[in-house]
Protein backbone atom coordinates (compact mmCIF):
# COMPACT_ATOMS: atom_id res chain seq x y z
CA UNK A 1 0.00 0.00 0.00
CA UNK A 2 1.69 3.26 -1.10
CA UNK A 3 2.24 5.62 1.79
CA UNK A 4 0.91 8.48 -0.33
CA UNK A 5 -2.59 7.07 0.23
CA UNK A 6 -2.56 8.70 3.66
CA UNK A 7 -2.05 12.14 2.14
CA UNK A 8 -5.79 12.16 1.36
CA UNK A 9 -7.52 10.13 4.13
CA UNK A 10 -11.10 9.15 3.43
CA UNK A 11 -12.36 8.63 6.99
CA UNK A 12 -11.82 10.85 10.07
CA UNK A 13 -9.80 8.30 12.06
CA UNK A 14 -7.45 7.61 9.14
CA UNK A 15 -5.89 10.98 10.03
CA UNK A 16 -4.68 9.26 13.22
CA UNK A 17 -1.95 6.62 13.31
CA UNK A 18 -0.78 4.33 16.08
CA UNK A 19 2.82 4.66 17.22
CA UNK A 20 4.37 1.76 19.10
CA UNK A 21 7.11 3.53 21.05
CA UNK A 22 5.31 3.12 24.38
CA UNK A 23 4.49 -0.60 24.10
CA UNK A 24 7.41 -2.12 22.20
CA UNK A 25 9.75 -2.01 25.22
CA UNK A 26 9.36 -1.99 29.01
CA UNK A 27 10.93 1.43 29.58
CA UNK A 28 9.98 4.82 28.11
CA UNK A 29 9.74 8.47 29.19
CA UNK A 30 5.96 8.91 29.14
CA UNK A 31 4.38 10.21 32.33
CA UNK A 32 1.92 7.86 34.04
CA UNK A 33 3.58 4.76 32.66
CA UNK A 34 3.48 2.96 36.02
CA UNK A 35 -0.32 3.17 35.99
CA UNK A 36 -0.65 2.34 32.30
CA UNK A 37 1.54 -0.76 32.25
CA UNK A 38 1.98 -1.76 35.88
CA UNK A 39 4.83 -4.07 36.82
CA UNK A 40 4.00 -6.93 34.44
CA UNK A 41 6.10 -6.04 31.38
CA UNK A 42 7.40 -9.31 30.03
CA UNK A 43 7.91 -9.72 26.30
CA UNK A 44 4.72 -11.76 26.04
CA UNK A 45 2.72 -9.26 28.11
CA UNK A 46 3.70 -6.36 25.87
CA UNK A 47 3.25 -8.46 22.74
CA UNK A 48 -0.33 -9.20 23.82
CA UNK A 49 -0.94 -5.54 24.71
CA UNK A 50 0.43 -4.39 21.34
CA UNK A 51 -1.76 -6.82 19.43
CA UNK A 52 -4.83 -5.70 21.41
CA UNK A 53 -4.06 -2.08 20.53
CA UNK A 54 -3.53 -2.92 16.87
CA UNK A 55 -6.83 -4.83 16.77
CA UNK A 56 -8.71 -1.95 18.39
CA UNK A 57 -7.07 0.67 16.17
CA UNK A 58 -7.82 -1.23 12.96
CA UNK A 59 -11.42 -1.84 14.01
CA UNK A 60 -11.87 1.91 14.50
CA UNK A 61 -10.44 2.96 11.16
CA UNK A 62 -6.76 3.56 11.92
CA UNK A 63 -4.61 2.46 9.01
CA UNK A 64 -1.10 3.79 9.68
CA UNK A 65 1.14 1.96 12.16
CA UNK A 66 4.54 3.33 13.17
CA UNK A 67 7.48 1.38 14.62
CA UNK A 68 11.27 1.76 14.85
CA UNK A 69 14.35 -0.39 15.28
CA UNK A 70 14.94 1.29 18.65
CA UNK A 71 11.42 0.68 19.99
CA UNK A 72 12.43 -2.61 21.56
CA UNK A 73 10.46 -5.37 19.83
CA UNK A 74 7.93 -3.11 18.13
CA UNK A 75 8.73 -4.36 14.63
CA UNK A 76 8.56 -7.95 15.84
CA UNK A 77 5.20 -7.38 17.54
CA UNK A 78 3.81 -5.58 14.49
CA UNK A 79 5.09 -8.27 12.12
CA UNK A 80 3.43 -11.01 14.16
CA UNK A 81 0.12 -9.17 14.02
CA UNK A 82 0.40 -8.54 10.28
CA UNK A 83 1.20 -12.20 9.66
CA UNK A 84 -1.89 -13.18 11.64
CA UNK A 85 -4.05 -10.93 9.45
CA UNK A 86 -2.78 -11.27 5.86
CA UNK A 87 -6.17 -10.17 4.54
CA UNK A 88 -5.75 -6.67 5.96
CA UNK A 89 -4.09 -5.26 2.89
CA UNK A 90 -5.20 -1.65 3.40
CA UNK A 91 -2.63 -1.03 6.16
CA UNK A 92 0.30 1.36 5.79
CA UNK A 93 3.41 0.37 7.78
CA UNK A 94 6.24 2.71 8.71
CA UNK A 95 9.45 2.13 10.62
CA UNK A 96 12.67 3.99 11.36
CA UNK A 97 16.37 3.28 11.46
CA UNK A 98 19.26 5.20 13.03
CA UNK A 99 18.95 4.26 16.70
CA UNK A 100 19.94 0.88 18.11
CA UNK A 101 18.01 -0.46 21.10
CA UNK A 102 20.51 -1.32 23.84
CA UNK A 103 18.43 -1.76 27.02
CA UNK A 104 18.09 -5.54 26.73
CA UNK A 105 14.46 -5.42 27.91
CA UNK A 106 15.27 -3.48 31.08
CA UNK A 107 13.46 -0.33 32.19
CA UNK A 108 16.46 0.59 34.34
CA UNK A 109 19.24 0.37 31.77
CA UNK A 110 21.90 3.07 31.85
CA UNK A 111 21.54 3.54 28.08
CA UNK A 112 18.36 2.66 26.22
CA UNK A 113 19.34 3.51 22.65
CA UNK A 114 22.39 4.63 20.67
CA UNK A 115 22.17 6.94 17.65
CA UNK A 116 24.19 6.35 14.48
CA UNK A 117 23.22 7.57 11.00
CA UNK A 118 26.08 5.90 9.13
CA UNK A 119 25.67 3.80 5.99
CA UNK A 120 26.88 0.79 7.97
CA UNK A 121 24.06 1.17 10.51
CA UNK A 122 21.52 1.73 7.74
CA UNK A 123 22.51 -1.47 5.96
CA UNK A 124 22.44 -3.52 9.18
CA UNK A 125 19.10 -2.17 10.34
CA UNK A 126 17.55 -2.31 6.89
CA UNK A 127 18.32 -6.04 6.82
CA UNK A 128 16.85 -6.46 10.32
CA UNK A 129 13.67 -4.62 9.35
CA UNK A 130 13.37 -6.61 6.12
CA UNK A 131 13.66 -9.89 8.02
CA UNK A 132 10.65 -8.93 10.12
CA UNK A 133 8.41 -6.79 7.94
CA UNK A 134 9.41 -7.94 4.45
CA UNK A 135 7.30 -6.40 1.73
CA UNK A 136 4.78 -5.04 4.25
CA UNK A 137 7.08 -2.07 4.88
CA UNK A 138 5.76 1.05 3.12
CA UNK A 139 7.78 3.85 4.75
CA UNK A 140 11.36 3.83 6.08
CA UNK A 141 12.48 6.92 7.98
CA UNK A 142 15.80 8.21 9.26
CA UNK A 143 15.26 8.46 13.01
CA UNK A 144 15.67 11.91 14.64
CA UNK A 145 17.54 13.96 12.10
CA UNK A 146 19.09 17.16 13.47
CA UNK A 147 20.77 19.98 11.50
CA UNK A 148 24.21 18.54 12.26
CA UNK A 149 23.25 14.96 11.34
CA UNK A 150 25.67 13.39 8.82
CA UNK A 151 22.61 11.86 7.14
CA UNK A 152 21.87 15.21 5.52
CA UNK A 153 25.18 15.34 3.65
CA UNK A 154 26.11 11.69 3.11
CA UNK A 155 25.79 11.13 -0.64
CA UNK A 156 26.51 7.41 -0.33
CA UNK A 157 23.63 7.08 2.14
CA UNK A 158 21.35 9.10 -0.14
CA UNK A 159 22.14 6.75 -3.01
CA UNK A 160 21.34 3.71 -0.83
CA UNK A 161 18.03 5.25 0.22
CA UNK A 162 17.19 6.09 -3.39
CA UNK A 163 17.79 2.45 -4.28
CA UNK A 164 15.25 1.45 -1.64
CA UNK A 165 12.81 4.07 -2.94
CA UNK A 166 13.11 2.55 -6.40
CA UNK A 167 11.66 -0.69 -4.99
CA UNK A 168 8.49 1.16 -3.91
CA UNK A 169 9.33 2.01 -0.29
CA UNK A 170 8.74 5.65 0.62
CA UNK A 171 11.74 7.40 2.21
CA UNK A 172 11.19 9.82 5.08
CA UNK A 173 12.85 11.31 8.13
CA UNK A 174 11.90 12.27 11.66
CA UNK A 175 13.17 15.19 13.73
CA UNK A 176 13.70 16.01 17.40
CA UNK A 177 15.10 18.88 19.45
CA UNK A 178 14.75 22.66 19.55
CA UNK A 179 16.11 23.11 16.00
CA UNK A 180 13.61 20.85 14.23
CA UNK A 181 12.72 23.61 11.77
CA UNK A 182 16.32 23.89 10.59
CA UNK A 183 16.56 20.12 10.13
CA UNK A 184 13.33 20.03 8.12
CA UNK A 185 14.43 22.82 5.80
CA UNK A 186 17.84 21.22 5.29
CA UNK A 187 16.24 17.86 4.45
CA UNK A 188 14.00 19.50 1.86
CA UNK A 189 17.10 20.38 -0.16
CA UNK A 190 18.38 16.77 -0.37
CA UNK A 191 18.08 15.36 -3.87
CA UNK A 192 19.31 12.33 -5.81
CA UNK A 193 19.61 12.70 -9.57
CA UNK A 194 17.69 15.95 -9.32
CA UNK A 195 14.71 14.44 -7.49
CA UNK A 196 13.78 15.09 -3.82
CA UNK A 197 14.78 12.11 -1.67
CA UNK A 198 12.33 12.52 1.18
CA UNK A 199 8.58 12.20 0.76
CA UNK A 200 7.52 12.30 4.43
CA UNK A 201 8.56 14.13 7.58
CA UNK A 202 7.69 13.11 11.15
CA UNK A 203 8.18 15.82 13.78
CA UNK A 204 7.26 16.69 17.34
CA UNK A 205 4.45 19.23 17.42
CA UNK A 206 1.94 19.82 20.20
CA UNK A 207 0.26 22.55 22.23
CA UNK A 208 3.51 23.14 24.14
CA UNK A 209 5.99 22.80 21.25
CA UNK A 210 4.90 24.58 18.07
CA UNK A 211 8.25 25.82 16.74
CA UNK A 212 8.36 23.37 13.80
CA UNK A 213 4.98 24.52 12.48
CA UNK A 214 6.13 26.92 9.74
CA UNK A 215 8.74 24.46 8.44
CA UNK A 216 6.18 21.64 8.43
CA UNK A 217 3.87 23.87 6.39
CA UNK A 218 6.74 24.37 3.91
CA UNK A 219 7.29 20.61 3.77
CA UNK A 220 3.61 20.06 3.08
CA UNK A 221 3.67 22.67 0.32
CA UNK A 222 6.68 20.85 -1.16
CA UNK A 223 4.60 17.68 -1.43
CA UNK A 224 5.69 15.79 1.69
CA UNK A 225 3.21 14.01 3.93
CA UNK A 226 3.55 15.37 7.47
CA UNK A 227 3.31 12.96 10.41
CA UNK A 228 3.09 14.50 13.87
CA UNK A 229 4.59 12.63 16.82
CA UNK A 230 4.52 13.32 20.56
CA UNK A 231 1.23 15.15 20.25
CA UNK A 232 0.68 14.46 23.95
CA UNK A 233 4.11 15.85 24.91
CA UNK A 234 5.07 12.52 26.52
CA UNK A 235 2.03 12.68 28.79
CA UNK A 236 2.30 16.33 29.81
CA UNK A 237 -0.99 17.05 27.99
CA UNK A 238 -2.83 14.06 29.45
CA UNK A 239 -4.85 14.06 32.64
CA UNK A 240 -3.88 14.69 35.40
CA UNK A 241 -0.75 16.50 34.15
CA UNK A 242 -2.41 18.77 31.57
CA UNK A 243 -2.33 22.57 31.95
CA UNK A 244 -5.45 24.18 33.39
CA UNK A 245 -6.35 25.86 30.09
CA UNK A 246 -6.41 22.49 28.34
CA UNK A 247 -8.46 20.96 31.13
CA UNK A 248 -10.97 23.80 30.83
CA UNK A 249 -11.43 23.32 27.09
CA UNK A 250 -11.80 19.57 27.62
CA UNK A 251 -14.53 20.16 30.19
CA UNK A 252 -16.33 22.54 27.82
CA UNK A 253 -16.36 19.88 25.10
CA UNK A 254 -17.17 16.97 27.44
CA UNK A 255 -14.04 15.15 26.29
CA UNK A 256 -10.65 14.35 27.77
CA UNK A 257 -7.54 16.49 27.40
CA UNK A 258 -5.84 13.98 25.10
CA UNK A 259 -8.58 14.30 22.48
CA UNK A 260 -8.35 18.09 22.58
CA UNK A 261 -4.55 18.03 22.32
CA UNK A 262 -4.66 15.80 19.24
CA UNK A 263 -7.57 17.73 17.72
CA UNK A 264 -5.45 20.88 17.88
CA UNK A 265 -2.88 19.15 15.66
CA UNK A 266 -5.45 17.80 13.21
CA UNK A 267 -6.73 21.33 12.62
CA UNK A 268 -3.40 22.33 11.08
CA UNK A 269 -3.85 22.25 7.29
CA UNK A 270 -0.42 20.69 6.83
CA UNK A 271 -0.96 17.78 9.25
CA UNK A 272 -1.47 14.51 7.35
CA UNK A 273 -1.34 12.06 10.25
CA UNK A 274 -1.18 12.60 14.02
CA UNK A 275 0.20 9.65 15.96
CA UNK A 276 -1.50 8.22 19.01
CA UNK A 277 1.02 6.82 21.46
CA UNK A 278 -1.65 5.04 23.48
CA UNK A 279 -0.53 2.33 25.87
CA UNK A 280 -4.06 1.08 26.65
CA UNK A 281 -7.16 0.42 24.57
CA UNK A 282 -9.03 2.98 26.66
CA UNK A 283 -6.45 5.66 25.89
CA UNK A 284 -6.69 4.83 22.20
CA UNK A 285 -10.48 5.16 22.21
CA UNK A 286 -10.19 8.56 23.89
CA UNK A 287 -7.47 9.68 21.44
CA UNK A 288 -9.65 8.80 18.46
CA UNK A 289 -12.31 11.28 19.57
CA UNK A 290 -9.88 13.93 18.31
CA UNK A 291 -11.05 13.23 14.77
CA UNK A 292 -14.48 14.78 15.43
CA UNK A 293 -13.67 17.59 17.88
CA UNK A 294 -14.87 21.07 16.89
CA UNK A 295 -13.01 23.91 18.64
CA UNK A 296 -14.10 27.54 18.74
CA UNK A 297 -11.82 30.47 17.97
CA UNK A 298 -11.74 31.37 21.66
CA UNK A 299 -10.77 27.85 22.65
CA UNK A 300 -8.06 27.77 19.99
CA UNK A 301 -6.65 31.07 21.22
CA UNK A 302 -6.44 29.76 24.78
CA UNK A 303 -4.69 26.62 23.62
CA UNK A 304 -2.28 28.55 21.39
CA UNK A 305 -1.19 30.53 24.46
CA UNK A 306 0.24 27.33 26.01
CA UNK A 307 3.24 27.23 23.65
CA UNK A 308 6.64 27.24 25.37
CA UNK A 309 10.04 28.39 24.23
CA UNK A 310 11.51 25.38 22.39
CA UNK A 311 14.69 25.38 24.45
CA UNK A 312 12.59 25.22 27.61
CA UNK A 313 10.37 22.48 26.21
CA UNK A 314 13.23 20.24 25.10
CA UNK A 315 15.14 20.75 28.33
CA UNK A 316 12.06 19.56 30.21
CA UNK A 317 11.66 16.58 27.88
CA UNK A 318 15.31 15.69 28.32
CA UNK A 319 14.85 15.60 32.09
CA UNK A 320 11.98 13.07 31.98
CA UNK A 321 13.07 9.77 33.55
CA UNK A 322 12.72 6.41 31.86
CA UNK A 323 10.00 4.43 33.64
Amino acid sequence: MPFARLATPTTPTSHIGLGLAAVGRPGYINLGREKDLGEHRTVEALRTRTHELLDAAYAQGVRYFDAARSYGRSEEFLAGWLNAHPDRDDIVVGSKWGYTYTADWSADAETHEVKDHSVRTYERQRAETAALLGDRLDLYQIHSVTPESPALADKELHAKLAELAATGVTIGFSTSGPTQADAIRAALTVTVDGEPLFRTVQSTYNALETSAGPALAEAHDAGLTVIVKEGMANGRLAEPYAPDALKAVAEETSLHTDAIALALILRRPWAGVALSGAATVGQLASNLHAAVVDLTDDQLARLDALAEDPQTYWARRGSLPWH
